[in-house]
Order: C-alpha cells, then structure tokens, then sequence
C-alpha cells in the first residue's frame, strides 16, 4: 500500500466500476444493529490506504483483465485487455510502461481515444495502471500503453517542487523513447518504442469560432498542450452521478462566455481526490486549474483519430499537480482564476464579454490571446477594414495597475486586426509572469474597445528640420509628412529644445513611431537578463502609445539604465563605475543618450522611422 490515499477497505470504496452497487445492497439486507459496527472499522482504518494494485514486475505477457471508459454518457463501460509485455525504461530511468491489446466490440470499432487517457486497468481485481499511450497514428489494432499506477500514486499535492522546463507532453516521450535503455524489455515489442506517444487530450472550445481555434492551435502546441482539438461545450449543469474509475473528468482553462476544457478520464477517486490522464497535459508541476465533471455525447470513430465529444458540467475542485505520471485534483480546493471583461463599443452600439482565464505562467497568455482575439471578431462591425482604439488596465495586488492604452490598424501586411490586438497582450502578460522574482497575483483584467470601421493607419514618407545647425538651448521645428491609408499627406509639426548641456558636433535626431523608441530599450536589455515585477509594470507603464509621432534627440555621450530608470549623460567616471555592475543590478551601459523627446497626437496608427542630423555650434 501507498501512503497518501484511500478511504475504506471495502471493496465498494476502491475497486472495479460497478461494484459498489452490488455491496451496498448486500448490505442493507444486514441486521441495522451491524451499521455501528461497519462505522467504527471504517473510521478505524488509516486513510492512507491504497486500492489493491499489482505491481509491474508482476505483470506478465498473457495476462487478462479489463479497462473502463465512458462511450456515452456519464457511466463507464468495460473493456477486454490483453498484456502484451512491458517497455522498460521507454520514459525515462525506471519509467516503465505496460503495452496492451484492447478488445470488446467498441474498443475494435472505436481503437484508442482521445479522452481515453486515464482509463483504469485492472487485472485479476488489482489496479494495474492508466492507459496514457497509443502507438502511432493509423493503427489497425487497438494497441494503448499503460503507465504503472505505483507511478500515479507517487504524485502528492505536498511535493512543491516545479520542473526545470515544462515542455510538449509530445515532445518529451518521443525525445525519451529515442534516449532510454531497452534493458529488460521483451525484443518483439521494441517496434514499438519509436511509435509510443500519448494519447490525445480533447480540448472542448464553446463560444470560440473555428477560425480562432485554428489560428491558436499552433501556440496550444509550442506551450506544451498538444491536444485534439475536440467537439462540445461547456454548461456548467449538475452532474449528480458521483465520480469512479473510468468517469470522464475535466481541466479548465477558461470559463465564462467563452470555454476552455481539457477533459481525459479518471483512474482512481477517494473521499479527498482523484487521479486522472495517466500522463501530463502541460507538466507544469504544481497547478491551480479548475476541476469540473464532464460527460461523453458520443464518441466518435476515425482512421486517423477517434475522440470523445466531451460537455464540460458542475466543477468540482482543483488540480493542484500536474505531473509525469498525470494529474491529481483535490474535492475541497476553490481555484483562483484571473476575471476579465472585455467591452467593444461600435458606434454606440455596445456588447460585454465576462469569463475568467487560468492563472498561470505559461497559459495565462495564451488563454488571454485568444480569448480577445475571438471577442473582437465576434462583433458584427469587425472586418479587413477595421481599427480598434484600445484603454483598460492589468490590475497586479500589492503593484499599480498595468494601464493599456494603444490603437491598431490594419498594416500592410495580411495580419488580421484582432491578431495584432492579441499579440500585444500576450506580450504584456508574458513579460507580467516572466519576472523570476516574485509570483504576480493578478487580481483582473478589464478591456474596453472602440471599434472604428475603418483603415486609420498612416506611414511616416519624409521628415526634415528648419536649420542645419543649432547652438545649445535653441528650439527647433521638425516637420514630418504622413501618408495615411488611402488618403491625403498628412503633415506635422513638432518642436524640441536642444539641451543647454549639448556638446559641440552632431546631434541626431530620430523621428519614429513608438513601438521604435520603446524596441532600442528592449533591445538593450541583457540577454536573458529580466527585471523584478515592479520595474516591469514601471517599464509597461512607460510605453509609448502608437497613435503619436515622435522626435527625441540622441547625444553622443553615454547613459545608463539601472532598471526602469534611465539616466543620461553621466560622466565617464560614473560609467565606468555603473558598468562594472552588470553583475550584481539590472544595469545597461548605452553609447548614446536620448536627452529629450516631444511628441504629437494622430487619429491614426503610426507606422515608420528616419534619422536627421543637425550639427550644435
């Protein structure tokens, strides 16, 4: 027996699907004087008791048992198994799995899964193990891999350690299979080493287009989810069948107006928790992602995959690990998700979206872009030709807000607007969560947009100065022709003092968007070098905004930047003290200062950069 589970050593509580029914009746034809007495031995044994389970080593080419599923519906179905031998080492040092040939009439029909994941495998009444592998795509057999339950059993909500890289769940068994010592394993089977992968995890999108789901499945997939893109919904109804071996369960990611859920199948449940997937979805480590019930509407056979369409009903907890050998979620944790609203106002005409995103480093992000991007394009008013004008904010605890303001456009090239918006505010999350000095708590997001139906995006042609030269403490014109999207020359004029301090010989000026300005900061940063939160949202919040044209001087003298402060022209002296703590403070040493900068307003995105020089007297 395994520590850390289990709640009666009675058949009902840990064994097969289909048991339980049968004992209780047994015994309610007992006397009711014996119900004390099946009390006082239940509460007596240690609740760290495990199912009876056999043990790999065990498990021998031949062996006979049987596997549970959900086809339809919420009740799991038997399926015949037939132990083909075991693959030593195919995960890794003393990972081992177990190959099996499924039989019954729909496991032939149907072959392996998607959402069969979890499935749990007993043999001579013992839990064996989850089927978590398949072997290839257009299999004519229905052959599934088994990952060892004493594997399961080692995941514990109290192991708080995270992996060094979470990495595609794909990915990582192939790289493992192509890596690991065959010692031990029967030579017939090795054909199948380079085939074994696991099986596919349905992702269930409700309120999504397809077009949204087919332009993020790529981003899904390098975040380390390489799921099927599944059919079905998410109701949130009541479920009031309780969870077993075999049940179909679900991890969401995003929930609301729109839904997100991963759903695979369950291998073992007790009183506090349960097991499920036999293998990682994302391998994150410890997690904190909403636990709901799910149910099968069928299932739905294909040559090249068959998968389960999957609804998504009631939550019931959190899983709080996400492992190697699967997924633990716990009965009584509330998870905490990140609110959003996003608001889009189209010529008066105003629509809301609420739901609430998984908090997480890696899928935060993701689950942000993708969720907005399928906000916009939902809206009626959206098209090639349309600007959205973007205002909101990032509230952080214990940090001021992340304040969002920005416009988008159409550029020239094929990059849907909504895209773009995306894009932006994955960046701005990845950089949130990024820091590696403090675990931000975002409190919500709220969004609002204006939606202009059409192209305001205008390219800076030409830019030029009223004088060739300057003395210090002079004020300059620049003046800048725009060309807006099929429209007219635009032309500004911005003034900027030239410094009281500036040196004698050439002073540079550039005229740009801000995304340039903001990019030559960025880019200075030290390579994988990232600054603590509160200099990040500083430096966030110091953006400029695309809808600006800008002009800011470049001197010759060198300045630095120690976190989110700069500081310009310091003397030769200072620079060499300031470079020489590179090492131990978030420090860049420039060759060149930006001593003032001005800017002025445009309806219109701003798109394009110049350089001018003047010479200072």
């Amino acid at each position: 027996m395994i520590a850390g589970f289990g709640l009666c050593p009675f058949p009902w509580a840990q064994g097969e699907p289909g048991t339980q029914d049968a004992m209780i009746r047994a015994v309610a034809v007992r006397s009711f004087l014996f119900l004390p007495i099946l009390l006082i031995v239940c509460l007596g044994t240690s609740l760290a008791a495990a199912p009876p389970t056999l043990a790999v080593d065990q498990v021998k080419p031949g062996m006979r048992g049987v596997a549970y599923t959900v086809f339809e519906g919420t009740r799991p179905e038997a399926m015949d198994v037939e132990v083909l031998g075991v693959l030593r080492n195919v995960l890794g040092p003393r990972r081992d799995v177990i190959l099996v040939r499924l039989g019954g009439a729909k496991a032939e029909h149907t072959g392996v899964v998607a959402g069969m994941s979890g499935s749990p495998v007993y043999i001579e009444g013992k839990l064996v193990g989850a089927l978590a592998y398949r072997i290839g795509l257009f299999a004519k057999e229905p052959i599934a891999g088994v990952t060892p339950i004493a594997d399961m059993l080692e995941i514990n909500e109290l192991d708080r350690r995270e992996p060094p890289a979470a990495v595609a769940s794909a990915v990582a068994v192939e790289r493992a299979a192509g890596e690991a010592s065959n010692a031990g394993s029967e030579p017939h089977l090795e054909a199948y080493r380079q085939e074994l992968r696991p099986i596919e995890t349905p992702l269930v999108f409700a309120g999504f287009s397809e077009e949204a789901v087919e332009r993020f499945a790529p981003q899904f997939a390098s975040s380390g989810i390489v799921p099927v893109l599944g059919a079905g919904a998410a109701s949130g109804a009541a479920q009031p069948e309780p969870f077993e071996p075999g049940s179909m369960v679900g991890a969401v990611y995003v929930r609301g107006d729109m839904n997100i859920t991963a759903a695979c199948t369950v291998t073992y449940v007790d009183a506090d928790r349960l097991l499920a997937c036999g293998h990682p979805i994302s391998q994150f480590g410890q997690v904190d992602m909403p636990m709901s019930k799910a149910e099968v509407l069928t299932t739905l056979a294909s040559p090249f995959n068959s998968f389960k369409i999957v609804n998504a009903t009631e939550p019931a907890g959190a899983f709080v690990q996400d492992r190697q050998a699967g997924i633990l979620g716990r009965f009584d944790r509330a998870p905490e998700m990140i609110p959003v609203s996003v608001k889009l106002d189209a010529g008066g005409r105003a629509r809301d979206f609420h739901f609430e995103v998984l908090n997480n480093p890696r899928i935060t992000p993701l689950a942000i872009m993708v969720t907005v991007y399928n906000a916009l394009r939902a809206d009626n008013q959206y098209g090639e030709e349309v600007t959205f004008r973007m205002r909101g904010a990032i509230r952080v605890n214990g940090y001021p807000d992340v304040v969002l303001k920005d416009m988008y456009a159409p550029p020239e090239a094929n990059v849907p607007t909504a895209f773009q918006v995306a894009l932006a505010l994955g960046s701005r999350f990845s950089r949130i969560f990024g820091n590696p000095y403090a675990r931000p708590q975002v409190a919500g997001v709220d969004l609002a947009f204006d939606v202009l139906p059409e192209r305001r995006w205008a390219r800076l042609e030409s830019a030029r100065t009223d004088v060739t030269e300057a003395r210090p403490g002079d004020t300059i014109v620049i003046e800048a022709a725009l060309r807006p999207y099929r429209g007219e020359r635009i032309l500004r004029q911005v003034p900027v003092r030239i410094p009281a301090s500036a040196p004698r010989g050439t002073l540079r000026i550039l005229v740009s968007d801000g995304d340039t300005l903001d990019g030559m900061r960025r880019m200075t940063l030290p390579f994988g070098r990232q600054l603590e939160l509160g200099s990040t949202i500083a430096l966030l919040n110091k953006e400029r905004v695309n809808d600006r044209l800008y002009v800011a001087l470049l001197q010759a003298n060198p300045q630095a930047l120690v976190e989110d402060k700069v500081m310009p022209s310091l003397p030769l002296s200072v620079i060499n003290v300031m470079d020489g703590q590179r090492g131990t403070r978030e420090v860049v040493v420039l060759g060149e200062s930006a001593v003032d900068e001005n800017s002025t307003p445009l309806d219109y995105v701003v798109v394009g950069a110049q350089v001018l020089s003047i010479n200072i007297k």
